[in-house]
C-alpha cells in the first residue's frame, strides 16, 4: 500500500507550510496543519480543534490513515458525527438541557431530543479556534489552539478560556493537553476528544474483530435518551466487561445502542485508579495490521462508542463509512454529572483551571 496522503485544507492550503510558531500566532483562518515526526504524522484543523488524520505504518511497513474524517473542511462543517473534534463546553449529554448551579437554573440549547449533546448545536466542535503556536517538525512538533467561549454561549454561564495542545513524541506517541479557565462565573466543563479509530485504516471495514481492554471495573448504566440513571455498577458478569481483552463484537448484540433495533456500545466507564492521576485507560489491537493503541489519561471516565449510527457516510479518499466502521475512546467526566451530585464534579469556579491530559501510544 502506498503511503496515505495527508488531508489538505481547501480553505487554507498554505497553513501547513508555516513552520514557525511566530508565523502561526493569532491566525484564525481555517486550515489543516501537519505535525510530523519521522514517518509518523498527524493532521489538525482549527475548525473545531479537530484531528483530521493520523498516519503510521503497520507491521509490514505499509502506511495508513487510521482515523475517520472528510476530504474537505466543508465536510467537518456540515458533518454530524463529530469526527476528530474537541467537543464541549460539556461533552456527552445533559438531561433535559438544564441544570441548577449555586441556586440558579440554566437552560441550554436542545440538540439531542430533549437533551443537550456535546455542548449544543454550536459547541466547541463547530467554531474556529485561534492557532496560538505551531511547530510542524523537529524533535517535538506541536500545535496549540485557543478558543474564548463567551458568557451565555449555548446557555452556559461565564466566560471560559480554552486551550488544547496536540504534540508528537517519538516513537509514535500523540499527547493531548486540554485546559480551561473560568473567568468570571462558575460553570461546568467537560472536554472530550472525539476521534474515531480504525487501526486497520480508515474505510477498511468494521472494527468488530479488534480486541479491546478497558481498565475500568465499573460503568454508569443509562435509561432513556442514554442519560445515566445515577448508579455506578460493576461490569463483572455483564457484556460491558472488557477487563480482559475481548473482541469488540463478541457481545455487542447484547447491548442496546440507544435506539430500537440498534446494537452497540455508547457507554461511560469509570476508570480504575487514583482520580486525577495519569493512568492506563484502554488498549486496542488490530490483528490484521498488527497496529495497537494504548491510551492513558487523567479523567474519571471514558466513553466507549462503536460507531453504532454510522451509515453511508462519505469519508476520505472515496471511502464510505458504515456501522461499526470505527471506535471512539473519549476520556471525560461522567455524563450529566451536573445533575448527579454523587458523580465526580465538573464544576470549575473563577480562577480555577480544568486540566485534561491524554496520551496515545501506537505500536505495530
Amino acid at each position: 500500500m502506498a503511503r496515505a496522503p495527508l488531508l489538505l485544507a481547501l480553505l487554507c492550503a498554505c497553513a501547513a507550510a508555516a513552520g514557525s510558531a511566530n508565523a502561526a500566532a493569532g491566525r484564525k483562518m481555517v486550515g489543516v496543519y501537519e505535525l510530523k515526526a519521522g514517518d509518523f504524522s498527524v493532521g489538525v484543523t482549527n475548525w473545531g480543534a479537530t484531528i483530521t488524520s493520523v498516519v503510521l505504518p503497520d507491521s509490514k511497513g505499509d502506511f495508513a490513515d487510521v482515523v475517520l474524517g472528510y476530504d474537505t473542511i466543508g465536510g467537518y462543517v456540515s458533518g454530524k458525527s463529530y469526527f476528530g473534534a474537541l467537543v464541549g463546553r460539556v461533552a456527552n449529554r445533559i438531561a433535559n438541557a438544564r441544570f441548577v448551579l449555586d441556586g440558579k437554573a440554566y437552560h441550554l440549547f436542545k440538540n439531542d431530543g430533549n437533551n443537550t449533546l456535546h455542548g449544543g448545536h454550536r459547541g466547541f466542535s463547530q467554531v474556529v479556534w485561534t492557532v496560538k503556536e505551531f511547530v510542524g517538525g523537529g524533535d517535538s512538533p506541536y500545535i496549540t489552539l485557543y478558543y474564548h467561549s463567551f458568557d451565555g454561549e449555548q446557555g452556559f454561564p461565564g466566560d471560559l478560556d480554552v486551550y488544547v495542545t496536540y504534540q508528537l513524541a517519538a516513537p509514535y506517541v500523540l499527547r493531548v493537553h486540554m485546559n480551561a479557565t473560568a473567568v468570571n462565573k462558575a460553570t461546568p466543563v467537560n472536554l472530550a476528544q472525539h476521534t474515531y479509530w480504525n487501526l486497520g485504516g480508515q474505510g477498511s471495514g468494521d472494527v468488530l474483530r479488534n480486541t479491546v481492554q478497558l481498565f475500568a471495573s465499573r460503568y454508569t448504566p443509562v435509561g432513556g435518551g442514554l442519560i445515566p440513571t445515577g448508579a455506578v455498577a460493576p461490569v463483572a458478569g455483564t457484556p460491558y466487561d472488557f477487563l480482559a481483552p475481548a473482541a469488540v463484537g463478541s457481545r455487542i448484540r447484547q447491548v442496546s445502542g440507544g435506539k430500537a433495533g440498534v446494537y452497540g456500545y455508547d457507554t461511560n466507564y469509570a476508570v480504575d485508579g487514583e482520580p486525577g492521576a495519569l493512568r492506563k485507560v484502554a488498549v486496542v489491537r488490530d490483528g490484521a495490521s498488527g497496529r495497537a493503541l494504548e491510551l492513558w489519561a487523567n479523567q474519571p471516565g471514558v466513553q466507549f462508542y462503536t460507531g453504532n449510527f454510522l451509515q453511508d457516510v462519505k469519508g476520505k479518499g472515496g471511502k464510505v463509512y458504515q456501522q461499526y466502521g470505527a471506535l471512539c475512546l473519549e476520556t471525560q467526566g461522567f455524563p450529566d454529572a451536573v445533575n448527579h451530585p454523587d458523580f465526580p464534579s465538573q464544576i470549575v469556579r473563577p480562577g480555577q483551571v480544568y486540566k485534561h491530559d491524554m496520551v496515545f501510544k501506537f505500536s505495530f
